[in-house]
């Protein structure tokens, strides 16, 4: 995956004081500002969209390089076909998690 579709978040940096006595450090989140450097949740799921289509397209290419003798090997083509595999299980599972999250904040009462 690439970095550029990872959200760069400090979390760290969000953190205030508070007035708050606890035994815990007295501290809260401040509002995460939105930054031209963090991409959108829209832009994320269209990278790896994007990232998942060129995976499941490499099979076919390596196949190709295959039957033209261009240095490609049989090997090759296996492993690409495990990469798209594995590519789509687990595009399937985060798929899977973001419609059961979804789910959940839509079943919780206001």
């Amino acid at each position: 995956m690439h970095d550029k579709f990872i959200p760069k978040i400090s979390m760290s940096d969000s953190l205030i004081d508070t007035k708050l006595n606890t035994n815990m450090m007295p501290v809260r989140m401040d509002a995460i500002n939105t930054d031209n450097a963090i991409p959108s949740f829209g832009e994320v799921m269209k990278g790896m969209v994007s990232n998942l289509d060129q995976t499941t397209k490499a099979p076919d290419q390596v196949m190709q390089d295959v039957i033209l003798g261009n240095g490609a090997d049989v090997h090759d083509v296996m492993i690409a076909i495990s990469k798209a595999e594995i590519g789509v299980n687990i595009a399937t599972q985060v798929t899977t998690k973001v419609v059961q999250a979804y789910e959940k904040i839509m079943a919780i009462q206001v």
